[in-house]
């Protein structure tokens, strides 16, 4: 009896430990159950913010950390940033709706060293996992769609912006006001008005219109 709880335990030891953090417990449930049922991973936490994220990794200090980008609060982008400051070893692994490559490269800025699409087939998102768990990058992002009238300039442009800024970027473009985006992001809207003001004079644009048919034209969020 012993020596099969200690080979239990054994099995326990060597699988790989998840945080998942995303606001849609369906999402959460579906990935526990995923990885789970592989049995080689234990979600040991789950979470629906970044903020709370950032929390759960210093408390439980898991191997992978699974992230979405789109979340209440201070979003994906700056709870990477904040757990690969407090642990410069972590292994962020983004899952995330957004196939265009600029947000692999703002999630990669940001520290995550993989990066999927939701829209990936599951055993693919296993071996992701498997592969970030083990240090290895991995990144697999869907086709999209840029407009001819993309120029280069412009795309060079946004890719200067800074992690904040490009969140920014991405819901104002979706439509939402100053007002929207302070609340979405958890900051003040003195804070999301100066923010916007950098973006506008980065990208030369002059109103909310050119902003979201720029980001239109160039496969960041769909008409």
């Amino acid at each position: 009896m012993a020596t099969d709880l200690q080979t239990h335990e054994d099995r326990q030891s060597t699988r790989i430990r998840v945080l998942i953090v995303d606001d849609h417990p369906v999402v959460r449930d579906g990935y526990r159950r995923l990885l789970e049922g592989t049995g080689e991973m234990t979600v040991v936490a789950e979470a629906e913010t970044g903020e709370a994220g950032y929390e759960a990794f210093k408390t439980h200090r898991p191997d992978v950390v699974i992230m979405d980008l789109s979340m209440p609060g201070a979003g994906g982008l700056d709870a990477i940033r904040r757990i690969r400051h407090w642990d410069p070893e972590a292994r962020i692994m983004v899952f995330s709706v957004h196939e265009h490559p600029i947000y692999s490269k703002k999630a990669t800025e940001a520290g995550a060293i993989g990066y999927v699409s939701k829209r990936s087939p599951p055993g693919e998102m296993v071996e992701s996992v498997r592969q970030v768990a083990r240090g290895e990058p991995y990144m697999i992002l869907g086709t999209v769609d840029v407009d001819s009238e993309a120029r280069d300039d412009e795309r060079q442009a946004i890719e200067r912006l800074t992690l904040r800024e490009f969140e920014v970027f991405n819901l104002l473009a979706l439509g939402q006001t100053v007002q929207d985006v302070a609340r979405t992001l958890n900051i003040s809207q003195n804070t999301a008005g100066v923010h916007q003001t950098r973006i506008m004079n980065k990208l030369g644009l002059h109103n909310a219109a050119q902003l979201a048919r720029l980001a239109i034209r160039h496969g960041i969020v769909k008409p």
